[in-house]
């Protein structure tokens, strides 16, 4: 805030804006364009203008400039009148300056032009620079020219935006009302940029694009977006990877690419995932798994060094020193570190299963499971979510064959690969392997693959790629590739909450959609409901179920899961509660966040999809017209959290 609003606050601060004021103030807004345009001063037929200073420039350079004539262009956030004269503050690309706009100066018919103008207007601005007698750096305004007019009432500048699931849908607002968030996406501009650098300055890689369109979405494992060319007749997907396009191209000779740009994946939402996000790959000839590791740490530690001048990254009150090198952690020591189950003494399948079992593993979840499988859902179950284990930074090495159909077999156990994950905070943010190059193993991986894909039983599963295995014949030499997460890196060295706050336009429910089951009147006579117990309960047993009223503060789609949603929770004690509840085919978790619902409490910790769930929130089923029916239970949002059923 200046130092002359500081001092005329009284004719600055805006009403509360109420949807009926907002309305209104819009009304107004039309009308004035209309009177600019009968007058022949439509803003809208305006071209250009000529910029050639900004705002922060021209603080930083005051001795140069002071006195001298600039041309700055920018949105009016605040205006503050004071008989002849009114300061003004525009906002331009690079900050905020007063400007002294004088009716002397500009003349009367002008001045009572201005004197109309509203606060979100676009200027161009024509005067000199001075600072007035309190020190603030101010243009004299000798031109001021209308260049765009804004019909829209701006957040009351008080309070600002400051409703994240507005800010998200109407960045274009969050960017005007928020300094720091146009600050945080210059930075992610600044970040990529980096990495490109050290790319292609640092280690040689050349810069290529590939298909995002594809009949197959290979190179990763995880569920497509579809769609359809009309002109082909044909189904096509958007890429989940660019892995296998690129190492064609290494094929092809040329030794050293990368890619940078959009990946999709039909797949679960939340505060480190969206379905569209930016990945980087890329893949170096006649090289392994440990250069792409000097190359993640590079991309990491440079990245960081450019934007916050210190290797230590602070996120969300952690620290991480992120100097090379970074720890290396083996899958399977990770396991028995952690539960005790020791994978280098178990050999089998069978014995693999019984030890998985006894550590306490669902039965009928790991039937059929190989040890190697085995390795990897232990670790993603009870490693991944250890409070600071892997906190890192850390690559994680020794993955299993099953679980990395790409990777090249290690030549000294050729039950686990070439391959690493690198991990800063608990986060996946790398992963990378010596490239499987033998076209014989690789279509073999792909055929069980792709028999889990026919079967059902891993809808995630890669499918054949018989152009892929083609081109490993023609002959793809000793390959080191690495995929980074891009999104989740620029979080960390940017402090960033949520992948929401670093992509511009995150993906969002339209507000106009419908939910997914209409929830109108049924018909009651096709509502069939199970028999009621016969059986009685014990009533001192029963009184010992916590029944409590719990806030719904934030709801995400699990990745990887078509049914469950995770719950944050403020049940009264003060500490959050987190909950998973598989009602995710009839609820979105945009519908629920901020809805008081009902769990109980007291029931004993359950390890879901690698998330430990403590306790139960509370549905009714039934069935409705042979289909199963779900009503999530939501109560008054006058019940306070933690009140007690009784």
């Amino acid at each position: 805030m200046s130092t002359e609003e500081k001092n005329n606050q009284n004719t600055s601060v805006t009403e509360e804006l109420t949807e009926e004021n907002i309305s209104e103030q819009r009304r107004i807004r039309r009308e004035k364009l209309k009177k600019l345009q009968e007058a022949g001063r439509n803003p809208f037929l305006v071209e250009r203008w000529d910029v050639n200073a900004y705002s922060q420039d021209i603080k930083d350079t005051f001795e140069e400039m002071d006195g001298k004539e600039v041309s700055i262009a920018g949105r009016m956030l605040a205006k503050r009148g004071m008989g002849k004269a009114s300061f003004i503050d525009i906002q331009d690309y690079k900050g905020r300056i007063q400007c002294h706009v004088k009716k002397d100066v500009l003349g009367d018919e002008e001045y009572s032009w201005f004197k109309t103008y509203d606060i979100g207007d676009i200027f161009g601005v024509i005067g000199k620079v001075f600072m007035t007698q309190r020190g603030e750096i101010t243009v004299e305004v000798s031109k001021l020219v209308l260049l765009s007019k804004s019909l829209q009432v701006l957040p009351n500048k008080w309070q600002g935006l400051k409703d994240t699931d507005v800010r998200y849908r109407q960045r274009y607002v969050d960017l005007i009302m928020n300094q720091d968030v146009k600050a945080m996406f210059i930075k992610r501009a600044a970040i990529i940029k980096e990495m490109k650098r050290v790319l292609e300055e640092d280690f040689g890689y050349l810069e290529v694009d590939t298909p995002i369109l594809t009949t197959i979405a290979g190179g990763a494992n995880a569920r497509p977006f579809e769609t359809h060319h009309n002109t082909l007749d044909l189904d096509m997907k958007l890429r989940i990877s660019n892995e296998l396009y690129l190492k064609r191209l290494i094929v092809g000779g040329l030794d050293r690419v990368y890619e940078m740009g959009k990946m999709f994946r039909n797949e679960g939402m939340d505060r480190n995932h969206n379905p569209e996000f930016t990945s980087m790959e890329c893949y170096m000839a006649y090289e392994n798994m440990e250069k792409t590791m000097e190359v993640t740490e590079q991309l990491v530690y440079q990245s960081a060094m450019k934007i916050n001048g210190t290797p230590v990254l602070e996120y969300q009150g952690k620290q991480f020193d992120i100097t090379p090198p970074w720890r290396r952690l083996n899958m399977a020591d990770a396991v028995k570190e952690i539960t005790g189950v020791d994978f280098a003494v178990i050999d089998t399948d069978e014995e693999a299963r019984k030890a998985a079992i006894g550590y306490g593993m669902d039965e009928d979840e790991i039937r059929g499971m190989t040890r190697g499988k085995l390795i990897a859902e232990m670790f993603e179950e009870y490693c991944e979510d250890v409070p600071g284990y892997l906190d890192g930074p850390v690559f994680v090495v020794g993955h299993p064959v099953e679980i990395s159909p790409l990777s090249k077999r290690d030549p000294e156990d050729p039950r686990i690969t070439r391959r690493f994950e690198a991990y800063i905070n608990g986060w996946e943010i790398a992963n990378a392997f010596s490239e499987l190059n033998d076209p014989i193993d690789q279509f073999e991986r792909f055929s069980v693959q792709q028999a889990q894909l026919d079967s059902g039983e891993d809808d995630e599963a890669h499918p054949m790629d018989m152009d892929f295995v083609n081109a490993l014949e023609v002959g793809l030499p000793p390959t080191g590739g690495l995929g980074v997460g891009i999104d989740r890196v620029i979080m960390l060295i940017t402090n960033a909450p949520s992948i929401r706050d670093i992509i511009l336009f995150p993906t969002m429910k339209p507000l106009d959609m419908a939910k997914k089951r209409d929830r109108k009147e049924i018909d009651l006579s096709k509502v069939k409901v199970e028999p009621l117990f016969a059986d009685m309960v014990d009533f001192d047993m029963f009184s010992k179920s916590d029944f409590r009223a719990v806030k719904i503060k934030e709801c995400y789609a699990v990745p990887k899961s078509k049914k469950l949603l995770q719950f944050t929770l403020n049940d009264g004690s003060g500490e959050d509660r987190t909950i998973l509840s598989g009602i995710h085919p009839w609820y979105e978790p945009e519908e629920l966040v901020g809805k008081t619902a009902v769990a109980i409490t007291n029931l004993p910790p359950r390890q879901m999809m690698g998330v430990e769930s403590n306790g139960m929130l509370c549905s009714m089923v039934y069935k409705y017209e042979g289909e199963e029916m779900l009503d999530f239970i939501m109560l008054d949002d006058k019940i306070p959290a933690g009140a007690k059923l009784y």
